[in-house]
């Protein structure tokens, strides 16, 4: 692309002063939309109903547009068979004009209620990601209903094969003729959808935005995407609709109107006002501002008495000199004397020939000729065409520049934002497939936007944090294996004494099996908006309640000379929903959560020959080995003992604080059972709502990890991490009653 050259008027004569542009950049922001399952488009689901309305309406445009209404009410007769979309369209002839009053409303409707959600989740980014879901919606409806209705068209000219005359021969012209016409038809459709599209905004959602979000504030002005009448082009560059809304630019190499080179000269225009080294963003969003055009060269009839007018004067001459000295200045009036002649001869003559024909000799004379050819036209508008064009001079020339800049800035705008729609389109994925909607739903990454019909069942409120609770049994390969050499089952051992004692529970606690281990079962309780938010303190009371249930089953079966069973529970909190992967119908939970709950859970070997003698009324214990070596992750450096006992992680027990009253809890421990030496430890006292008139204690104990060797465990120091258990020693509840009567 050559540069324009800037050109200098007169000697060095005093300039007025410049006007100070409006800089409008276009954008669009998903801010704090989550991305869907393929983890780079944000999945979408609109409503059932408004697809189909969407559809037929769509196929009731193209019908109407490429005049085949006659032509399709042949086949109505015999569209009781076939597939579901002829079907469908079929009844568009004896349904369309109630569809079609009830498409607008619906589509309101759904784009209010996509507002009134953006509202409540105080993120406009839901609003702007329903209205993309749409716009993809209608735009790639359109390309498939077009498909759809010459397919009807083709299944019913099959019924006439062989017929070489009367019906047969007409259908098979106008078949022809609405495939030859389809880039006309399909922005015919376009506009119409626009139209309905604007009007809706106009009248119910542009003032609904503003009571609920103000006139101005972030993301607000990314609307002007979807009031873009080039929405709908495939790449803007229509000739009918530049020559109808803005100015008819040059489509070929050849052309010196162009768009690339007219925006060239524009920003040549730009630099010679404000400086060479203005930067060539800044052009770029000047001239994504019309308004600009008008302060710059007026409407080309400036008024000379004032200062302000005097100035565009000016600038309008030099913005004319400019324009004739690329050459273009006769191609812009032809821009606008080619309209009327649109609707006489194209589609039969092409409309950048129609232009070229008011300014060239040999190209008129070639139009000419085609339009004799045709016989039924004639060349009478052609030749006033060309005399207006011929005789625009002096005042209606500059009349005639000024209003081509403020219609190039308004379709450079209007460009810049088909461009940064387009992308946003590529950034959402409408989710059609069932599979992968109810995946993506589960994952919590669906935005789904339905009609109120469209909500039979209430809406699931969205699940803000989860709560893993990991029972694990210690030694179960060596407990399996003594049960076999006693002839016993070992998996109807597992059921009663464990299994089937915990699933009763899982109700009473809102709690949900995620996977179940030969020796582990693994719960969640997951946190919705609007509950009371008790997920962690119910989780405590849960496992309190599966290693008191597991103790007394030992009881029992260690009578008749059966192990028992010894566990080890984890409780760790995700401050964020679980994902899932589908395996076939079923969900597998995917969550940090897990593996924590597993390290929480476990009991190391060695921990466990050492403690298991002297851990009193504890069963819980970390130790930080002073051999590790600088820089390894901690986590490998901490040796775990949990039997009999529940640990959680400290997200947990920072949450626990939010949901019940912790109080310092002094209570005097059996001598025989407190003599450890594993450092000073504090304990918590709370009451947890199990149910309407019913709370449980539970007892929380926070120690610091030691800092031990490992050969023999004996303390070296004091690390700063802590950790902390859930107490289940019957010896520490059975202290805190005779506390409670000793008080009372």
């Amino acid at each position: 692309m050559p540069r324009i050259p800037i050109f200098r008027f007169g000697g060095a004569p005093k300039k007025p002063e410049l006007p100070e542009l409006v800089a409008a950049a276009p954008s669009i922001s998903l801010e704090r939309i989550a991305v869907g399952v393929d983890n780079l488009r944000h999945d979408v689901s609109l409503s059932p109903r408004l697809v189909e309305a969407a559809r037929t309406q769509i196929a009731r445009l193209i019908t109407r547009y490429g005049e085949l209404e006659g032509l399709l009410a042949a086949e109505a007769p015999s569209r009781t068979q076939g597939p579901s979309w002829m079907r469908s369209q079929a009844r568009t002839g004896t349904r369309g004009a109630a569809e079609h009053s009830d498409w607008k409303p619906m589509l309101a409707e759904l784009h209010l209620a996509a507002l009134n959600r953006a509202k409540k989740e105080e993120n406009i980014a839901v609003d702007l990601l329903a209205r993309l879901a749409v716009m993809k919606l209608l735009r790639t409806e359109m390309y498939q209903q077009f498909a759809q209705v010459l397919e009807r068209c083709r299944v019913l000219l099959k019924s006439y094969d062989g017929v070489r005359q009367g019906k047969g021969v007409e259908y098979r012209e106008r078949v022809a003729d609405f495939q030859v016409r389809k880039k006309i038809i399909l922005r015919k459709t376009g506009q119409e959808l626009f139209q309905t599209l604007r009007e809706i905004e106009k009248e119910t959602l542009a003032r609904t935005r503003r009571s609920l979000f103000g006139a101005t504030g972030a993301g607000l002005g990314s609307y002007g995407l979807f009031v873009n009448r080039l929405a709908f082009s495939e790449d803007g560059r229509d000739d009918y609709l530049c020559a109808e809304h803005y100015a008819m630019l040059g489509n070929w190499d050849r052309d010196p109107d162009r768009y690339g080179h007219m925006r060239e000269v524009a920003s040549g225009f730009l630099r010679l006002l404000y400086g060479d080294e203005t930067s060539g963003e800044a052009v770029d969003a000047w001239m994504c501002a019309p308004e600009n055009a008008r302060e710059l060269v007026g409407t080309g009839t400036p008024d000379a008495s004032t200062t302000a007018g005097v100035a565009q004067q000016e600038r309008l001459a030099q913005w004319v000199r400019l324009l004739e000295d690329q050459q273009v200045m006769e191609h812009v009036i032809a821009s606008y004397y080619v309209v009327p002649l649109l609707s006489e001869y194209a589609p039969r003559i092409n409309p950048q020939q129609l232009k070229n024909a008011l300014i060239s000799r040999a190209e008129c004379d070639r139009v000419e000729r085609m339009i004799q050819e045709h016989g039924k036209l004639s060349p009478n508008s052609l030749y006033a065409a060309v005399g207006k064009v011929a005789g625009c001079r002096g005042a209606e020339r500059a009349k005639v520049a000024a209003r081509f800049q403020q219609d190039f800035f308004h379709y450079h705008r209007d460009l810049r934002r088909l461009e940064m729609l387009n992308a946003a389109l590529d950034s959402v994925n409408l989710v059609g497939n069932d599979k992968l909607r109810e995946l993506s739903r589960v994952n919590g990454t669906l935005y789904e936007f339905l009609l109120p019909e469209d909500q039979q069942e209430p809406e699931e409120e969205r699940v803000l944090r989860h709560v893993v609770l990991k029972a694990d049994v210690r030694d179960s390969t060596r407990l399996t294996r003594t049960l076999m050499e006693k002839g016993l089952n070992p998996a109807s051992y597992f059921s009663l004494n464990f299994y089937d004692p915990v699933n009763k529970l899982l109700a009473k606690y809102g709690a949900q099996k995620v996977f179940l281990e030969g020796d582990a079962i693994i719960l969640a309780i997951l946190e919705r908006e609007g509950e009371p938010g008790l997920g962690v303190s119910r989780a405590c009371v849960l496992a309190r309640e599966i290693i008191e249930i597991v103790r007394g089953y030992n009881e029992t079966v260690q009578r008749s000379g059966m192990p028992g069973l010894e566990l080890g529970v984890g409780i760790t909190l995700q401050e964020s929903a679980p994902l899932y992967l589908m395996d076939g119908e079923r969900q597998i939970m995917i969550s940090e959560a897990l593996n924590e709950s597993d390290r929480l859970s476990s009991c190391n070997k060695r921990a466990r020959k050492v403690m298991e003698a002297q851990a009193g009324p504890f069963h819980v214990y970390a130790f930080q080995s002073s051999s590790s070596e600088a820089g390894a992750n901690p986590e490998d450096s901490i040796l775990n003992y949990n039997l009999g006992g529940i640990r959680m992680n400290e997200a947990a027990y920072g949450k626990l604080q939010q949901e019940i009253s912790l109080e310092s809890l002094k209570v005097k421990l059996p001598e025989s059972l407190a003599s450890s030496e594993m450092g000073e430890y504090r304990l918590f006292r709370g009451m947890v709502p199990v149910d309407r008139d019913i709370f449980r204690a539970v007892v929380i104990r926070e120690s610091r990890v030691p800092q031990i060797n490992p050969e023999d465990f004996s303390v070296q120091g004091w690390s700063e991490r802590t950790y902390y258990e859930v107490c289940t020693d019957p010896a520490i509840y059975a202290a805190l009653e005779k506390k409670k009567a000793a008080k009372a």
